[in-house]
């Protein structure tokens, strides 16, 4: 299979399209196929690059250069010149200073094709899930067999700290500091688990990465037993995936009769099983307390922290937890080392994210890009724009424990440290993009009827707060609201943030937050003048 080495992207915002963006767009397809380039080089739409004098423009990657104003008599000078002989066609370059820092997306990404960049989801697609042989021949258990045979269990920790690799659940937790407390906890029975109950709204990443690739799982699983001490493990796994539960059964007993799972594993000595536990379909229990305690046969629901799982978890025995993303990284990591993990992401978020995309956009589905990429280049290139040519109004992130995010942040970085000085979060890695069609109050409504529905009532402040948030949203999105409930709802945000048991209370606060801090305006439109700026609510005489 050829590798793409450039990838061109012509900018069709509205301003581009009014100069002639799409005449620019066919003659490059035409003139790409011409020189027998079109295995080589990829051809894509951007939009949302606003006005400028320069449009329509030209990006090619990986160099990053800006072409601009480009005309379809420009085209096949800038073809031959410098996807056909490799030199920047100087004459047609745009003034790049200028351009910046309207788009610094594009230098940001220089040095790298916007193109996907698969660690995690290498295998998918390519091998048969159903067969041990095509996974060893594709690399499987090599790093299994690197690790018994070479490596000390500390030595296998100081691997995964280097790397950098932290958590892909959500919260970001650095993956070797959390193997490290587990490894050092005082306990002779210590153990694994995978949480693979992915019941976030519109998640599906984990999904695929089980069905496509189980024996990486399996592979993942058994060399964080060897570095921490365990010896049994648990794939706790949502219910309803019913194809990636019997994978994952016919991929633990071809590994037990080759001789990966069970005792003595390739004569190390080292002795680990695996178990699989289906969940019952409750969103608490994607919270590590829950679905440990539902391990254990009793209902789903947190259990106070401290103490945490690394010290008391399954059986008050130390327990080491990480979600499926997070341990599919652990077997390239120890193959090609810390070094090559680190050099894709950013210093502080290293290594790639497998993102969902849903929403108003042309092309949803899976991806899997390097940490640090924008939302603007997910919707461009990845999304190939907003559906009928529509404005980007927000993105609400990593399901409903995420944030919603407005467009005026749509060119942070997307790693964890970038967010969480944005006031952001990343969650779980799925994208619902939306247009100005959507409601802010109605999609903060959807939200907290969600955690409301799912909250398992422990607590106080889960229960009656996210309760209380919906039947103010349901008044103000009906034109009753008052303008005192936008305080109540603010200070109902941090109550349930400081106050509740486990995430699903702390997170469920925080579309509250995020709508009266970046759409105030919009929300106030409800309370003072009657009316839903989006004509969504059923103040504005549409179906509800």
């Amino acid at each position: 299979m050829q590798t793409t080495r450039s990838m061109v992207l012509v900018s069709s915002d509205p301003h581009s399209m009014d100069k002639g963006a799409e005449e620019v767009f066919q003659k490059l397809s035409e003139q790409i196929k011409s020189f027998k380039l079109q295995n080589e080089i990829s051809l894509s739409k951007v939009s949302d690059i606003g006005r400028n004098d320069a449009s329509p423009l030209v990006i090619v990657y990986p160099e990053a250069i800006i072409y601009g104003p480009v005309r379809p008599a420009d085209v096949p000078y800038l073809v031959e010149e410098h996807l056909y002989k490799g030199r920047v066609a100087s004459r047609l370059q745009a003034p790049t200073k200028e351009l910046s820092g309207k788009i610094a997306w594009i230098s940001a990404r220089k040095g790298t094709l916007p193109a996907e960049q698969r660690i995690v989801m290498q295998r998918a697609g390519l091998i048969d899930p159903d067969s041990i042989e095509d996974y060893i021949i594709h690399d499987g258990y090599q790093a299994l067999g690197k690790v018994l045979s070479e490596m000390s269990p500390q030595d296998v920790i100081t691997s995964i700290k280097d790397s950098g690799l932290r958590g892909r659940g959500g919260a970001g937790f650095p993956t070797g500091l959390k193997w490290d407390f587990v490894a050092n906890a005082e306990g002779e029975k210590k153990y694994i688990i995978c949480n693979a109950d992915e019941s976030e709204p519109g998640t599906f990443k984990d999904r695929l990465i089980l069905e496509g690739d189980p024996h990486n799982i399996i592979e993942s699983m058994a060399i964080a037993a060897y570095a921490v001490g365990a010896d049994e493990g648990y794939i706790y796994i949502r219910g309803e995936y019913m194809l990636a539960q019997t994978r994952l059964l016919k991929a633990i007993m071809q590994a037990k009769d080759m001789g990966f799972l069970g005792g003595n594993i390739f004569d190390s000595g080292f002795n680990f099983t695996l178990h699989i536990h289906g969940g019952a379909g409750a969103y608490i229990c994607g919270e590590e307390p829950a679905f440990i305690e539902s391990i254990e046969g009793k209902r789903g629901e947190p259990r106070p922290r401290p103490p945490y799982p690394t010290t008391n978890g399954l059986w008050d025995k130390p327990t080491l937890v990480n979600n499926v993303e997070t341990l599919a990284n652990v077997t390239p990591i120890i193959r090609n080392g810390s070094d090559w993990f680190k050099s894709f992401g950013t210093p502080s978020s290293t290594g790639t994210k497998v993102y969902t995309i849903l929403g108003n956009v042309n092309v949803t589905g899976l991806i899997e890009v390097p940490m640090g990429i924008t939302l603007r280049e997910v919707i461009s290139i990845y999304a190939q724009g907003m559906k009928n040519e529509s404005s980007f109004k927000l993105a609400q992130t990593g399901g409903s424990s995420g944030s919603i995010i407005p467009a005026s942040l749509q060119d942070t970085p997307m790693d964890y440290d970038s967010f969480e000085k944005a006031g952001v979060s990343m969650g779980s890695g799925a994208l619902l993009i939306c247009s100005e069609e959507t409601c802010v109050v109605d999609l903060a409504k959807v939200l907290i009827n969600f955690f409301r529905k799912e909250s398992c009532g422990k607590c106080n402040p889960c229960r009656i707060g996210n309760q209380r948030a919906y039947q103010m949203l349901t008044n103000i999105s009906e034109g009753l609201g008052k303008m005192d409930d936008l305080d109540k709802l603010d200070e109902m945000s941090k109550w349930l943030y400081e106050m509740s048991n486990c995430g699903l209370g702390q997170t469920a606060g925080s579309p509250l937050k995020d709508i009266l801090h970046h759409f105030r305006a919009e929300v106030e439109a409800h309370i003072k003048l009657k009316v839903c700026p989006a004509g969504v609510c059923p103040m504005s005489g549409k179906a509800y």
